[in-house]
């Protein structure tokens, strides 16, 4: 996913903010979702929410004002109600910052973890680099 940096996501020396790859790295997630085929409306509207579980980053290098990025989002595992992706931003290629995001799928009245939708684990299912795990994270 294509992203420009604006002055709004830099510090006053026109470096972007650290938390500001994180708000990418949920963007390019929801496009993920999206091009599976749902939204996080739906998904909530049918009492599920999506919640990061554990987060895991690392910063090689800064983006800063105008840069020009991609953001990528790959399934790396999933579970009954967990999915686990990799997640890269790159300038012209060259990986600035580096992440392994934990997602759980929760019962948004109760916030306990539940199983995926049906539909949505058919789609985690089709993912080639998925690798099936059937642990359960704590939330």
């Amino acid at each position: 996913m294509p992203v420009r940096v604006y002055i709004e996501d830099t510090d006053a020396g026109g470096i972007v903010y650290y938390v500001n790859y994180l708000k990418y790295m949920e963007r390019a997630r929801s496009e993920w979702l999206r091009a599976q085929g749902f939204t996080q409306r739906e998904l909530f509207e049918a009492g599920i929410q999506l919640v990061v579980h554990r987060l895991e980053c690392r910063y090689a290098k800064p983006a800063r004002l105008d840069d020009g990025l991609e953001v990528g989002a790959e399934v790396l595992s999933h579970g009954r109600c967990r999915l686990q992706f990799g997640q890269v931003v790159t300038r012209r290629g060259e990986p600035l910052c580096e992440a392994r995001v934990d997602i759980a799928c929760i019962d948004a009245d109760r916030l306990k973890p539940t199983p995926w939708p049906p539909a949505l684990a058919a789609a985690l299912a089709r993912q080639p680099s998925a690798q099936s795990q059937d642990v359960q994270p704590p939330v």
